[in-house]
């Protein structure tokens, strides 16, 4: 497992595929008294748990699935606060081996949380930056300078979002906080995952960052209209073209 800075509350919604009470109550004792997990409520009508934790969402979601039923997180914010902005990132472009999500979360005015998981990568520490361009159709030498770089203002580029560490699995598991991002003016921009020091000029992988639903705001969600696929499945089919119409 990789590094977690900054270990503040955040709030996490799942929707998961729950049938009966035993389902409730096999969801709660999977995640109360866990480190890190400070509270638990679980809506059987609504398929939906909401988990206040300093444990990344991906950390919570493997939690909930080893009672068996599958978890799909739906929204994300600050302890308390409703988001004024999310994004999403689906790392796509440079090197094919490497996957992963990294979400951003505008909490309050001035924090924006930064929640990821990304599997694949070489062991030992790697930089996040955000760069100028959402353009990765040439890989990620597309998508520009490091937002910020150039900055006389500053010795830390606006785009540095920080450090994640990675084991001999692969795996980057990661919360950062940044006090200087403003989500909505990085919507369109790229993030990308940099080699770490000294090769800083490494570019590994690469996506871009969209618009997403916050905490509470993609709850009715749980059937794709145009082809029926449910959240629990559609993570388990391609995301468009013949391919997902043969897994259905």
């Amino acid at each position: 497992m990789a590094a977690s800075s900054g270990q503040e509350n955040a709030v996490m919604e799942f929707a998961v595929n729950m049938t009966c009470e035993g389902c409730v109550k096999s969801v709660k004792n999977s995640l109360q008294g866990v480190e890190g997990v400070k509270s638990v409520h679980v809506d059987l009508n609504k398929d939906q748990v909401v988990v206040e934790s300093s444990l990344t969402s991906s950390q919570v979601q493997s939690l909930i699935e080893k009672t068996g039923k599958s978890a799909v997180l739906q929204g994300y914010g600050g302890f308390n606060e409703t988001p004024l902005e999310s994004g999403v990132v689906q790392l796509n472009a440079g090197d094919s081996n490497i996957q992963g999500v990294i979400r951003l979360v505008q909490s309050n005015p001035s924090k924006c949380i930064i929640d990821g998981t990304i599997d694949g990568l070489p062991e030992g520490k790697h930089k996040l930056f955000i760069h100028e361009l959402g353009d990765i159709s040439q890989g990620c030498d597309s998508c520009g300078d490091i937002l910020g770089r150039l900055s006389p203002q500053t010795e830390k580029p606006l785009g540095e979002l920080g450090e994640v560490e990675v084991s001999t699995n692969g795996r980057a598991d990661f919360r950062l906080t940044n006090e200087r991002l403003k989500v909505w003016e990085m919507i369109g921009r790229s993030i990308v995952v940099h080699r770490g020091s000294p090769n800083i000029q490494q570019k590994l992988s690469c996506g871009i960052i969209a618009r997403s639903a916050g905490l509470f705001q993609n709850s009715e969600k749980k059937i794709c209209s145009c082809d029926g696929v449910t959240i629990w499945n559609e993570r388990n089919v391609p995301l468009a073209g013949s391919g997902r119409k043969s897994k259905i």
